[in-house]
C-alpha cells in the first residue's frame, strides 16, 4: 500500500514540476483560474449558503431561555463608568440577555 502510494506522489510531482515548468516559460496559466472558478461557484458558495441555512434553522428551534442570575464577585465589574448613559450599561446592551452588576433589569 506504501509503495502504490509513493509511486502515485512520485509521478504527481513529477508531472507537476513539468507542468509548472511549461507553464512558467510560457508566459499563461495553464487552464487553472478554470478550475478555481468552478470550485468557487459550485463548492465554496453552496457549503456558505449551507451553513448559513443550518445556522438559521437551528437558531429557529432552540427556546431562548436566559440563565438565572448569580452574583458572582469576579463578573461584571465596572472600575469606572462609561461614558453614554447611566454609566452602567454596555454600549451594545441588550436587557433581555445582559445582566447588570446588581442583576437583570426586567424579570419575565
Amino acid at each position: 500500500m506504501a509503495s502504490i502510494l509513493h509511486r502515485t506522489a512520485t509521478s504527481y510531482l513529477k508531472n507537476q514540476a513539468r507542468a509548472s515548468s511549461h507553464s512558467a516559460t510560457a508566459g499563461g496559466h495553464g487552464g487553472g483560474y478554470k478550475l478555481w472558478k468552478k470550485l468557487s461557484l459550485f463548492v465554496a458558495f453552496p457549503a456558505i449558503g449551507l451553513g448559513m441555512l443550518n445556522a438559521y434553522l437551528g437558531h429557529q428551534e432552540e427556546t431562548h431561555e436566559r440563565p438565572p442570575f448569580v452574583p458572582y464577585e469576579y463578573m461584571r465589574i465596572r472600575t469606572k463608568r462609561f461614558p453614554w448613559g447611566d454609566g452602567q450599561k454596555t454600549l451594545f446592551h441588550n436587557p433581555h440577555v445582559n445582566a447588570l452588576p446588581s442583576g437583570y433589569e426586567d424579570e419575565h
